[in-house]
């Protein structure tokens, strides 16, 4: 797509992330209705409703452009365009009322191979109102205003967030890591949202963030505003479906970090 064509992509998406940030603003403190509840996740009526309100957004301008979002499909997200969504990122927090939760949307291109790179990517902070955005090629914006990573290369300054599932495995190889990791940076956190997660690299805030399994729909929109910021976004694949492994930070400690086995 041409630059042009991308920003009004960009106009459109940011248009939807609002209207389902009102949304989440509006019913932080309400009642919650629960679809689904696992250990360690929940399911919203929210999340459907925010979902349904951004991909009707979406379609108005590109009706041709499928959904692959936390909340299912649209279309055939096969094409060569799709648009990647989370409307809300952070279930959890927000089902307890912490009001550190997002909306995620990006817009994905398929490159050689097959794969799929995201060239536009929005998200949303409706509770802070802090909005980031990234067109690729192009800078990442917090609120209009161009930011970067931080400059940090050591790990003992560092503050690096980290997130693994409750799984047997996950935690048997998650918490030795955890234990490795705090041992060597400043501190470690666990936020509970992984786009804030990536916009806060992007941002300075945090060095590094390190996920053993996330889905695509949480990170799209994210990686790309931290490349822009002039940081690195790693991915690899694993089973399940739209699941990978994560590595992002600000490019000085990349090398010096690792992910649970």
């Amino acid at each position: 797509m041409k630059k042009s064509e991308l920003q009004k992509v960009l106009t459109v998406a940011v248009l939807a992330a609002r209207a389902a940030g009102k949304l989440m603003r509006q019913n932080l403190r309400e009642a919650k209705v629960i679809n689904e509840a696992t250990s360690h996740d929940i399911k919203l009526e929210l999340d459907v409703r925010c979902q349904k309100l951004i991909e009707n957004t979406l379609a108005k301008a590109f009706p041709r452009i499928a959904v692959l979002g936390e909340e299912g499909d649209t279309g055939n997200t096969g094409e060569e365009l799709r648009w990647v969504v989370d409307p809300i990122d952070g279930t959890v927090n927000f089902a307890y009322g912490i009001p550190h939760a997002c909306v995620s949307i990006a817009l994905q291109q398929r490159i050689k191979g097959g794969n799929y790179e995201s060239v536009v990517g929005v998200v949303l902070d409706p509770f802070q109102d802090e909005l980031w955005t990234a067109i690729r090629g192009g800078k990442s914006l917090l609120n209009g205003k161009p930011i970067k990573v931080s400059k940090r290369d050591k790990l003992a300054d560092s503050i690096v967030s980290i997130g693994f599932a409750k799984s047997k495995a996950s935690t048997e190889s998650g918490l030795p890591y955890f234990a490795w990791l705090v041992r060597r940076v400043r501190k470690v956190r666990m936020l509970g949202s992984a786009a804030l997660g990536l916009t806060y690299v992007a941002t300075g805030r945090l060095d590094s963030y390190i996920e053993g399994s996330v889905s695509l729909w949480d990170v799209a929109a994210g990686g790309l505003i931290i490349e822009c910021a002039g940081g690195k976004f790693w991915t690899q694949p694993i089973s399940g479906k739209c699941k990978v492994r994560m590595l992002a930070s600000n490019g000085l400690l990349h090398g010096k970090l690792k992910l649970p086995r």
